[in-house]
């Protein structure tokens, strides 16, 4: 049984890790919330942890019957988040160089408790953490437990404990991304966010071709 539990939690977390990519992630967070304070920039983590935890376990647990029930395929998922994930690495890798234009030394703004809710879950949550591709697999896992994931205590635990980790892994890269970006420099930072930027658009591409593949196939 707990042999069972550990490889079910290595699988998920093993799988899902890699294409949530917090470590990745951190810098364009940080690019997105350059005007934060570190406490709010931690309160906003802190929210986008939380909501990264809510949509990947209820992609798992139920993405396949919510599909089912509206009539939506993973394809259909994959270009339509793919647009959105295209959309926000356009935006950043189009953005003006906040350490040339004096940015930095702006007045950080004052973050009520009630806007976090409303500025963390897009784009920072999605689909900057979990986006199409985290989703997609996300519903494959729980579509490849479908027959028994409900029932199975052991199962849905395993779901609930990986998508802890994930969630904490998410909150830790996020809420101190400002340190590795003191120990990068502005000038590193500023190519690693182009960068960055410029692979996020790439992987918005390569999901949207994903998705009109399978489209295309399935006409046949």
């Amino acid at each position: 049984m707990l042999f069972d539990q550990a490889r079910g939690i290595l699988l998920i977390v093993g799988t899902l890790f890699p294409i949530v990519n917090p470590i990745g992630g951190s810098l364009l967070f940080l690019l997105l919330t350059q005007e934060y304070s570190a406490t709010e920039r931690r309160l906003l983590a802190r929210q986008v942890a939380i909501n990264s935890f809510v949509l990947l376990i209820s992609s798992v647990l139920l993405g396949s019957y919510i599909l089912s029930f509206f009539g939506i395929s993973l394809p259909v998922v994959q270009v339509g988040g793919s647009l959105v994930v295209i959309s926000t690495g356009w935006t950043m890798l189009s953005r003006r160089d906040p350490a040339a234009s004096g940015d930095r030394g702006a007045v950080h703004q004052k973050v009520q408790a009630e806007d976090i809710s409303k500025t963390a879950f897009y784009p920072l949550t999605l689909p900057l953490t979990v986006g199409p591709g985290s989703i997609s697999i996300a519903i494959t896992l729980g579509a490849n437990e479908s027959g028994h994931l409900g029932a199975n205590v052991v199962a849905t635990l395993s779901v609930a404990i990986a998508t802890v980790l994930i969630a904490l892994s998410v909150y830790v890269c996020y809420g101190y991304a400002d340190r590795l970006a003191a120990a990068i420099g502005s000038r590193g930072m500023n190519v690693i966010l182009r960068l960055s930027a410029f692979l996020l658009v790439c992987l918005g591409v390569q999901i949207l071709w994903n998705g009109v593949s399978a489209l295309v196939k399935s006409l046949g």
